[in-house]
This record gives C-alpha cells, sequence and structure tokens, in this order.
C-alpha cells in the first residue's frame, strides 16, 4: 500500500518470511527452521527519493512470550515506533533519507523476523543505520546497551539525545547475559550496520509474565524515549556517514578511524553524555596510574635526605592493600551476614521490597569498609607507634589516600588493557579524589589537620562523583533484584542461597564504589567504636526486620512453569502423562506448597514433601523450552489424568517417513521425513533432538549445528521449527553409517485442558504462572 502528499511518500507491506539457519545460544548451538511469520513494514521517504538511497532502519518486534501479554515487551517498543512514525508524517519533516519501520513478528522465538528481513528483503542492503527499540521491564531508564559496529552510532547519539542513557560498559556485560536481541542480526551475523540497542531496563519484575499489562508501563518512559527517538533519528538521515552495504565497504576507514574503534561514553544522570574514542581513552585512562607511580619520585625529591625512595613506594604499596583490604571486606561482610540471615529465613525476603536489601547490606559493607582502619588504629595504639611526616598533613592519611589513589588508576588501567570498553567509573573516582586531595590540602593550611572542615573540603569536591556513583550502582543493584526472580535455580545446597548472596555482593561492590573514595580522609572520623557498634547493631536489626517479610507480592511475582506433559505415539495414542513444576529463584516447590496448599492437594502432595525425595522431572521433559529449560534444573514430575485428550485433539504431532531411503555409494543414507503436527492449533514452537550418526540434513545450509554433549549420552542436534502448523514440514536427514537414527519430537501448544486451567488457577496471586501443554515422541529411522 502507497500513500502519497506533496512531500513524502508512505508504503506500507506485509511480507511473510521463511528461513533456516543455526546459532549460538546460552552457549548452546542450535539450528532453527521456520516459515510464514509475518513482518510489516512502513517506509517513510521524500518524494524524489530512490529505492536503493541509503535509510535508516527504526526496528521493534510484535510478538510476546508464552502466557505474556507483552505491553512492556515490546507493546511499548511497538508503540513508540507508530507514535514516531505519525509525529514523522504529521510534523511536516521530511527526512533527508528514506525511514523503515519494520515491526517483525517473530523476535522471541530467537530473533527469526530479523533474519527474515536480513536475508530476504529487498531493501536490507540500504540500510545505512538502525535504531533497535527493546525491552526487559516496563520503563526506567531507557539504556544504551549495545552500539556498533566502530563508534559512530554512539557519537551520532551522545550528540543528538534529548535525555541520554547510555554506557559504554552495558556492552561489556551483554555478552554473559541470558538472552539476545535483533541487534544481532543486523550489526554482527548477518550484516555489519551500524546501529544502537535500546533497551527499557527497569519494571523487570513484569517481564515475560502474566503482569506485562499496560498499567505496569513506568510514567514518563514512553515520552523520554520518544523525544530520544525523534532527535536521534533526525541527526541519523542527515549524517553524511549514512551509507549503503555496498558503500560501506569501500570507505577508506583510515580517513576517520575515531569512527571505526570503539569509543568510551556514559551519561550522567541523563543531563548530559561524555564521549571520547578509544585511542583518547588510551592516554585519559592511563593519566592516573602514570601518576600514582610519579608521586613517589617527587615526594623524595622535595627532602631526599628525610626518607629513602623504597619507603616511598612501600608506604604507597601497603596503602593499595589497606584500601583493597576495605573494598574486599565490604563485599565479604554483607556477603556473611545474608548467609547467617538464611539460617532463620527465606531466601529473598527483600524481593517484593527491594528497599530491605539496601537496608540490610550497605551498613554492613560499610562496616567492613572501615574495618581496616579501626585495626590499625588498634595495633598503633597498642604499639604506641608515632609516625613521622611525609607531606604537611599526617603520613597514615597521606599513605591511604594515595593508595586508595592507586587502586582506582590501576583498575582503571586494568580495565582498559583487557580491551573492555568502561573503565569510566574508576577513571571518574581517581579524578575526583585527586581534586578532592588539592582541597583538603589547602583547607588544612586554612583551617588546621584536626577541623572538621578539612574533610569537609575533600567530600565537596567528591559530590558530583559520589552522585553519579550511586546513580550508576543504584540502577545496577534494582536491575539485578528484579532479575533475581528468573535468575534460574540452581539444585540445593548452593541454589538456596545463590539470590541473597548475589545481591550483597552487588551491593557491597556498589557501597565501595560510592563510599570507598571518602574512606581515605574520612575514616579517622568514621571508624569509631561507637559508629561501628551502630552500623552493627542497625544490619542485625534489619536482619531480623527482613525475616518477617514475604518475598513476593502481584508487584513481584514468584515465576513457576507448569508443563502438562503428554507422551504420544502413533498419531493417535497418549501412553503417559503428567504435570511437570519448575521454579526460577531460591524459594523451591516445598516454598509453594507450604504457602498454596490447594496446589499441593491438587497434585496430591503431602505435608511431608521433600524435594529430595519428590521424583524430579527428567530433562528431556523439558525439550520443547530448549536452550531456556537449562535455567529450570529445580523441578518435579507429578501424575495427571489424561481426562477427554482425545476428545481435545483428534491427531497428534507424528514424524514418519514420507518415501523410501536414499544410499549413497560413500555408505551415507538419506532419509525423508514428514512432519504432522496433527490437530494441535496454538504451537509456539516444535524442538527435535536428534542423536545418531547425522552427517547432514536440509535445514541450515545442510550443516548441522555443533553437538550437544549431555553426561553420560550421545551426541544430539537440536533443530527448532516454528510457523504454521496446517501445514507439513518435509525435510532428509543424512546419516553416515546404518546405524539408527533417533529423533525426539517436542511440541508446545499453548492451549490447556480443563484440569490444567483449573491447577493454574489454584496459584496465588502473588505467582505468575506460566502454563502450556507438550507433546513428546520418539522415532527411530
Amino acid at each position: 500500500m502507497n500513500a502519497f502528499c506533496c512531500c513524502y511518500r508512505v508504503e506500507v507491506e506485509e511480507t511473510q518470511v521463511d528461513g533456516s539457519f543455526s546459532m549460538m545460544f546460552l552457549g548452546h548451538s542450535i539450528s532453527l527452521g521456520y516459515r510464514n511469520h509475518t513482518n510489516i513494514l512502513m517506509r517513510i521517504s521524500s518524494m524524489n527519493s530512490l529505492d536503493t538511497d541509503a535509510s535508516v532502519l527504526m526496528n521493534a518486534h510484535y510478538d510476546s512470550p508464552v502466557n505474556s501479554p507483552g505491553a512492556g515487551d515490546c507493546g511499548s517498543c511497538v508503540a513508540s515506533l507508530l507514535e514516531l512514525a505519525r509525529l514523522v508524517v504529521d510534523s511536516g519533516w521530511v527526512p533527508p533519507q528514506p525511514v523503515i519501520f519494520l515491526f517483525n513478528g517473530a523476535e522471541e522465538l530467537f530473533m527469526l523476523g530479523s533474519h527474515g528481513f536480513m536475508t530476504k528483503h529487498k531493501l536490507k542492503d540500504t540500510i545505512g543505520a538502525f535504531i533497535n527499540v527493546e525491552a526487559s521491564g516496563t520503563g526506567g531508564i531507557d539504556l544504551v546497551c549495545q552500539s556498533g559496529p566502530g563508534s559512530w552510532p554512539s557519537y551520532v547519539y551522545s550528540q543528538a539525545a534529548v535525555y541520554p542513557m547510555a554506557q559504554s560498559s552495558a556492552q561489556d556485560v551483554f555478552p554473559v547475559i541470558p538472552g539476545d536481541t535483533d541487534y544481532r542480526m543486523f550489526a554482527e551475523d548477518y550484516a555489519d550496520i551500524p546501529g544502537l540497542d535500546i533497551i527499557f531496563l527497569l519494571g523487570g519484575y513484569y517481564y515475560h509474565t502474566t503482569f506485562d499489562t499496560v498499567d505496569r508501563i513506568v510514567p514518563g518512559s514512553m515520552q523520554a524515549r520518544g523525544e530520544n527517538l525523534i532527535s536521534v533519528l533526525k541527526a541519523f538521515t542527515s549524517s553524511s556517514r549514512l551509507k549503503v552495504a555496498s558503500e560501506r565497504k569501500t570507505l577508506d576507514v583510515d580517513a576517520n578511524s575515531d569512527m571505526v574503534e570503539r569509543a568510551v561514553f556514559f551519561d550522567y544522570l541523563t543531563w548530559f553524555m561524555v564521549f571520547y574514542p578509544r585511542r583518547v581513552a588510551f592516554v585519559l585512562h592511563n593519566i592516573p596510574a602514570a601518576l600514582f607511580l610519579c608521586v613517589p619520585f617527587f615526594l623524595y625529591m622535595m627532602d631526599p635526605r628525610t626518607h629513602p625512595l623504597l619507603s616511598f613506594f612501600w608506604a604507597f604499596f601497603k596503602g593499595v592493600m589497606h584500601h583493597f583490604a576495605g573494598i574486599l571486606l565490604g563485599v565479604i561482610v554483607p556477603v556473611l551476614f545474608a548467609v547467617i540471615r538464611l539460617f532463620f529465613a527465606y531466601p529473598m525476603s527483600w524481593f517484593a521490597h527491594s528497599y530491605l536489601a539496601f537496608l540490610m547490606f550497605i551498613p554492613c559493607s560499610f562496616f567492613g569498609l572501615l574495618i581496616p582502619r579501626a585495626i590499625s588504629d588498634r595495633v598503633s595504639h597498642f604499639q604506641g607507634v608515632s609516625s613521622k611526616k611525609i607531606m604537611k598533613v599526617e603520613p597514615s592519611d597521606e599513605a591511604r589516600f594515595w593508595g586508595a589513589f592507586g587502586f582506582y588508576a590501576f583498575a582503571t588501567s586494568a580495565y582498559f588493557f583487557a580491551g573492555l570498553n568502561g573503565g569510566f567509573m574508576t577513571f571518574v573516582i581517581s579524578i575526583s579524589m585527586l581534586l578532592g586531595w588539592i582541597a583538603f590540602c589547602l583547607s588544612v593550611k586554612s583551617y588546621g589537620y584536626n577541623s572538621i572542615k578539612s574533610p569537609m573540603f575533600y567530600v565537596i569536591a567528591l559530590v558530583p562523583c559520589l552522585l553519579y556513583s550511586l546513580y550508576f550502582g543504584g540502577i545496577l543493584t534494582l536491575l539485578l533484584i528484579e532479575k533475581t526472580g528468573m535468575m534460574g535455580a540452581i539444585p540445593p545446597p548452593y541454589g538456596f542461597y545463590l539470590a541473597d548472596v548475589a545481591v550483597a555482593a552487588v551491593i557491597g561492590i556498589v557501597t565501595g564504589l560510592c563510599l570507598g573514595p571518602i574512606i581515605p580522609i574520612c575514616d579517622r572520623w568514621l571508624a569509631k567504636s561507637s559508629i561501628l557498634k551502630f552500623l552493627l547493631h542497625f544490619t542485625v536489626v534489619m536482619l531480623a526486620v527482613s525475616s518477617q517479610f514475604f518475598p513476593y507480592s502481584k508487584d513481584a511475582p514468584k515465576r513457576v512453569v507448569l508443563q502438562h506433559t503428554f507422551i504420544s505415539t502413533g498419531g493417535n495414542e497418549i501412553t503417559g502423562s503428567s504435570y511437570d513444576l519448575a521454579v526460577i529463584d531460591s524459594n523451591s516447590m516445598e516454598f509453594i506448597f507450604k504457602h498454596a496448599p490447594e496446589v499441593a492437594k491438587e497434585l496430591h502432595v503431602g505435608p511431608s514433601f521433600s524435594l529430595g525425595n519428590a521424583e524430579a522431572s527428567p530433562q528431556e521433559a523439558w525439550m520443547a523450552l530448549f536452550p531456556i529449560s537449562c535455567v529450570l534444573t529445580t523441578n518435579g514430575r507429578f501424575p495427571a489424568k489424561a481426562n477427554n485428550i482425545l476428545e481435545r485433539y483428534s491427531q497428534f504431532p507424528l514424524l514418519q517417513a514420507h518415501k523410501p531411503q536414499t544410499t549413497f555409494e560413500n555408505g551415507t543414507r538419506r532419509v525423508h521425513l514428514e512432519l504432522s503436527l496433527g490437530s494441535l492449533e496454538e504451537i509456539w514452537v516444535t524442538v527435535l533432538n536428534i542423536t545418531g550418526p547425522l552427517s547432514g540434513w536440509s535445514f541450515a545450509d545442510g550443516k548441522p549445528p555443533a553437538p550437544e554433549l549431555p553426561p553420560g549420552g550421545p551426541p544430539s542436534y537440536i533443530l527448532r521449527l516454528s510457523g504454521n502448523s496446517d501445514e507439513k514440514w518435509n525435510f532428509w536427514l543424512e546419516a553416515s553409517s546404518e546405524e539408527e537414527v533417533r529423533v525426539d519430537v517436542a511440541v508446545l501448544d499453548q492451549r490447556l485442558d480443563e484440569e490444567t486451567i483449573h491447577l493454574k488457577g489454584l496459584f496465588p496471586k502473588w505467582s505468575d504462572v506460566i502454563a502450556y501443554t507438550s507433546f513428546l515422541s520418539t522415532y527411530l529411522f
């Protein structure tokens, strides 16, 4: 469909995409085949533009995961782009280059919609830049989590964003996060298009749950995102660096290498952005370390007769170790308290009340930071040690200051030489500490060493740094707290402690970032026995108080996976039925049955239920969720009836040979198969687990992915199929010998029978139950 006005052209098309490819996800190699997924594309361009002109792609996906309404992920993204398109048209602004809005329909199935666009669409090579809009929650910070290739996209964002929210360090940690976005299809796997990956970070309690509804969208988030997007879009379309694929390959990269290499960038409280190329970071991020190494020489030259040169280096080294010990204890102490608390309380009692985590762990982390000074003062008191001065302030303060400065300086350099894109946090701390030290020395001359005004001047100079540390660390901690509800469950005993230990450790690190810089100067005022006792007493009180809070609520639900499993044979026979139940956080099924007795009664679970004595679901039972099934390690299997299932479905999934196999001269044989999905109506995905002498197949250019190597089992190859279930899948498998090839088939159907609907309804309102039906069958060829 085309629409015209005097200034611009609007073209809308709906396309069906299909394809097959292999990828790595969560450390597992899998192949995917898909068909009939729908992408909707809108192109807005000037009347005199050509189809071959370089364009800017705005991408969002409109599909949502099983059981989730998807208001945040990713209805908010689609709404943002629709409003953006309306604004482009209604404002009268004619884009200098075409703008393509892509609403793809299969991101949750591992980026299939964007893969289909990048491999099949006629406009794929015209994309000169892209912005992928995503959500890992329902609003809050809309962070640039990935940027590249090169630094041009982040530079454009830094210049154009109205409320900049970007951290180059996010790209360092993104690869270890269990998830992915369409960004990889555009910038990494199937093209090298420069672009941005912008993600809503907070509101993660509702991410991929039935609670992800419109009323949960964080107020103001959509407006801030929209203002950023329109401004950055205008900057991209006006940039002379916007090039089609063929032009990007022929660019002289040396002409502006700053735009080719990675950059360091960060926003300050969303007020403005700091951006500099990596070559500049090479100088800036190593200045603090160089200064730290030069200061001993400077002090020695001031009065070479007072102390030997090595004594200065030794004092500074002890200062570094002194501060490192404080930072380390600032993490260890809250972790110890977290473990102790779990002897008399449930894990994650802070989950629905995030402020409890801060109240519990910040005081004891602060206590840990002060321990080295308290011990040092006690030792000095007993030994009657009186140190000589090096400068015109007390030598203990000077050595501790330069030691702390050196700690952050060397951390900055180490971060840079590790090839990472962050390091700005410790760099800012180092520079702020240096400014604070100058203010402190000047105030000592004016007010004296013992005046409270002297450390106050030091702290005042650090205020901008401390505010940023609080902003940075606060977002990091809130993000972690919200995500602990879905970080996976490790089997006992370690899984019981995982969430509390992780949150305590991160809060300890954040406390070290926020308060560590003031410790070298202010610890002599803070490491008093009265303050240390108060911190300990307050921590103990908060540990006791927090144990009285229930971990979950409707605003912070516990996630439960309920799978009604049917084992079928022959396409029309059921040989087994069960309920497979799993949790994905530190509170096990025992917690659910204790606080939801109706569920326990329905599943015939007695009051003496113990996870250790329960029948565990075999890993292959969760094959329909692979590789997400890797986080479902704490689970159980309960008997279920197969009542009325034959009345609901006339046919079940069936895999069979549809023509004789082909044998080749080299001994390999090709088995021609047909997969029918029966009368299932709401299929999400079909997963095939193939074991045996597989050497090739008709998917992913004929090459199977790297095999899975389960302990004690044969290598297996994983294939995920999705798309229209009315059509049969016809494909072939090639075996290198006469040995049998085994194919396990798992089909995830979103439709539930009445018994499962009833069971789901028995779970309490503070839980979110992801419920579906899985059909399992096994075949040998």
